[in-house]
Parts: C-alpha cells; structure tokens; sequence
C-alpha cells in the first residue's frame, strides 16, 4: 500500500487508509547503531545489506503531519515523541519519518524537542529488560552495570520510579551524574575491583555492557530466582556470521543453552534483551518525564546539515554524552 507519493507541486501525498502517523522533523537523537564504527564493523550487514540504501535514526521529536484513518490516540499538531525499532531502515535523519501509533507518545510538556529527543530509545530499551522481562518490584535490588550511559542512566530512574534499590557500576567522570539520578552506591570499576566492592544479592542485574568476565562477575551476585539481562546478546553477531536463515536459529539455540545452564547452576533466568515499541511504556515515560524523574542530559545539539560532523565528534570521542541534531 502506497503511504507516500509524488505530486506535481513535488509534496508529499498521504493515503489516508494508512494505519500510520507521519511526523515533521524538530530533532533526531543519535545513537550507538548509527555510529559509522558500528556499521563499518559490518554490524547488521545480514539485515541492513540487502536493503540498503537506508536512512539513520532511531528517536524522534516532532509534529504529527498526518495521520490515517485508524489512528486513535494521536491527531495532526499534536507535539509527539518516540522512537523506532532497532531494525527500521526508513529512520529519523530527515524532514518527515513514518512511525505507528505505538511506536509514539504526546511529547513531556515539561521538555523541549531537544532534551525529548534524548530519551525514548534509551528508556524504552531499559523499560524492555526491567519492565517487560524482570518485573521489577517495588523494594527489590537492582543492579546496573554501566549506569553512566544513556540506557544506565534511564534504568537507574525507572527503578528508583518502581521503589527499588539500585547500585551500579560506571566510570568516574558519572559517579555524580548516576548518584544525582538515585543510584544508592556508584562503583568506579576503573578503580575498584566490583567483584569485591559489592555487596549483598540483587534481584535483577542489567548488563549494557557485556563481555564474558562481566557475565561470569555478575551473574553471582544474582539471588535465587532473579534475572540476569544483557544488552550484548549474540543474536546479531551471529546473523552476520552466518546468515539470517542459519545465524538465528543457532543465536536462539545459543540463547538456551545458556538459559538453562544458569537457571541450574545458579538458579536465575538469563537473557539477551532489546529495544521494542511499547505504547504503555513509553507513556510511562512520559509521565516520569513530565514529573522531573527521568532525563537523559544532552552534552550537544547539530543542526542536520552538520551531521557528519556530529557522527565524526562521537567517533573520536570529543563528546561522551549524548548528541541531538535540530532540524529548521
């Protein structure tokens, strides 16, 4: 079914039996799947190969432009934010980007486009493993391991937002940062050994870091029933080592022979989590947002037609925290 199409006065034209939203541009986010490293390292060249060319981006920030007919909760200039599916290939770095419903929510009313822009991927992906996944509970322990970055920072506040207790481990330069969000203990793990620096048995451990010394440090410190999540999982790796039709099946064969070693050598549950659309969260959100209880700091805006220059200053590592790019 064709969504958009060319008219002679060279706008776009909308077909309304469409169960979409089109959104107009105010700012994109730029995330670690974008980063040139990342796809040169060849990262999801199984999936994204054949389909190329493809637009980056993944966050949004905008104005609803239009909307079909089945679409309910959202309506033409209404100020909205989200973001889409790690595996989208039409992404955010242009004028108009096409989302569904789910995929958006009315935007914080207590944000600019800019500081909103920052947050949906990030807390959506935290929002799948301790939400979704772990079911994390008020006066549960939680432990995050790299709470300094963007998907940290957001499952540091989303816990203290469940009433949980969180300890995580980060660098030194966002010991204050992950303090100020509500983390109960910040461990520099540049300068202290975690292993022996932690204390107590959590409920449910978040991994976005990865790497088998984390996994084989962390996983012990797991109580009986809790849940082990990481962000690393093999899933892509393997896809693009293999291919599609043979590399998911061995990731998921890969995937349960882990499960079920840890849950009989440790007892916990383990798994390999990702960002997903989620209408009910991500309106959680937004009301967190709204509230002053999650933010994600922007260290730099770009305007879009300065995007290369954004990607090259993450690239070198000019700037650790996140960059937002501001469309006219």
């Amino acid at each position: 079914m064709g969504i958009l199409m060319s008219s002679p006065s060279g706008r776009f034209k909308f077909d309304p039996t469409a169960v979409i939203i089109i959104i107009f541009r105010e700012t994109s986010c730029l995330e670690p799947l974008d980063q040139i490293s990342t796809i040169r390292s060849g990262y999801g060249r199984s999936l994204y190969g054949p389909l190329l060319p493809i637009i980056l981006g993944r966050d949004i920030s905008g104005e609803v432009a239009a909307v079909g007919n089945s679409v309910r909760g959202l309506s033409v200039g209404q100020e909205v934010f989200g973001a889409l599916h790690p595996t989208a290939v039409r992404g955010t770095y242009s004028d108009y980007a096409i989302l569904s419903e789910e995929e958006l929510a009315p935007k914080p009313a207590s944000v600019t486009h800019v500081e909103a822009s920052a947050i949906p991927f990030a807390a959506l992906t935290a929002w799948r493993a301790l939400i979704s996944t772990a079911r994390i509970a008020d006066g549960q322990r939680l432990l995050v391991v790299g709470g300094g970055g963007a998907v940290g920072l957001a499952a540091i506040q989303i816990s203290i937002g469940r009433g949980c207790h969180v300890t995580t481990t980060c660098g030194k330069k966002s010991i204050d940062r992950v303090l100020a969000a509500g983390a109960e203990q910040a461990v520099d793990y540049t300068a202290e050994n975690i292993e022996f620096t932690i204390k107590g048995k959590f409920d449910a451990v978040l991994d976005t870091i990865g790497g088998p010394e984390t996994e084989r440090i962390c996983i012990n410190f797991l109580k009986r029933g809790g849940h082990y999540m990481t962000l690393q999982g093999d899933a892509a790796s393997l896809s693009d080592r293999y291919g599609i039709a043979i590399g998911l099946p061995v990731a998921t064969a890969v995937l349960l022979k882990k499960q079920i070693q840890y849950r009989y050598s440790h007892g916990i549950e383990y798994w390999w989590t990702y960002m997903r659309a989620d209408s009910e969260g991500l309106d959680e959100i937004r009301r967190l947002s709204e509230a002053g209880k999650l933010n994600i700091p922007v260290e730099k805006t770009f305007p879009i037609t300065q995007v290369i220059e954004a990607h090259e200053a993450k690239e070198k590592k000019q700037i650790h925290g996140k960059i937002v790019l501001e469309f006219d």
